[in-house]
C-alpha cells in the first residue's frame, strides 16, 4: 500500500509482541528502503541477531556465516519498506535463510505489490485507508490532550477539515 498507511506500524507491533517474542529464537529487523544491497542486508541480519562479522569479507563468506548462525534456529525477520522485486536478488538473499528451523517467519513490507509476488508470500495483506469515523478519532486522540472533542466544538469544524485532507492516511493524521 501507500506510504503513510502503516505497514511498518503494523509490523513493529506483531515484532514487539510478547508472545511473538517468545515464539522464535533470533529476531532481526532491517529496514531495507530501495537501495537493495544483499550484501548490506545480510550484514544488518547477522548484526541483527548479535553475531560478530568481522572475519566476512565477501558477499559469500557473510551467507555462510548467516546460514550457519541459523542452523536449526527459529527467526523471525522483518525486512521494511522493499522497493526491489528482482527475483535473483531474492533468490540469493533468501539461500542461507533455508537453514534455518521449521517455523521461521519473514515479514515485509512494501508499497510494491511485484514484491510481494516475487516472494511468492503465504498471504499478502492490503491495507486500506481509514474511514472518515476512524480518522477523526485518531485526530482527536492525538489533537485533544483528553482525547475528547466535544470539549473543544470551535476547533471541531478546521479538525474536520484536516482529516478531509488526510484522505484516511494515518500517518498524516498523526503528524
Amino acid at each position: 500500500g501507500m506510504g503513510g498507511l502503516g505497514k511498518t506500524t503494523l509490523a513493529q507491533l506483531v515484532y514487539n509482541d510478547r508472545g511473538v517474542q517468545e515464539s522464535f529464537d533470533l529476531k532481526a529487523w532491517v529496514c531495507v528502503s530501495e537501495n537493495f544491497d544483499v550484501f548490506k542486508i545480510t550484514n544488518d541480519v547477522l548484526e541483527e541477531f548479535g553475531s560478530v562479522i568481522d572475519d566476512a569479507r565477501t558477499p559469500n563468506q557473510l551467507q555462510l556465516k548467516l546460514r550457519d548462525r541459523l542452523l536449526g534456529q527459529k527467526f523471525l525477520l522483518v525486512l521494511d519498506d522493499v522497493w526491489n522485486n528482482s527475483y535473483a536478488d531474492w533468490d540469493i538473499l533468501m539461500r542461507p535463510l533455508k537453514s534455518a528451523g521449521q517455523g521461521s517467519k519473514i515479514i515485509v513490507t512494501t508499497r510494491n505489490e511485484s514484491v510481494a509476488s516475487v516472494m511468492r508470500t503465504v498471504a499478502t495483506y492490503h491495507l486500506k485507508e481509514l474511514t472518515n469515523d476512524d480518522c477523526w478519532f485518531l485526530f482527536a486522540k492525538h489533537a485533544f490532550d483528553d482525547g475528547n472533542s466535544s470539549l473543544h466544538p470551535d476547533l471541531q469544524v478546521i479538525g474536520r477539515e484536516i482529516v478531509r485532507k488526510c484522505k484516511g492516511l494515518p500517518l498524516a493524521l498523526k503528524v
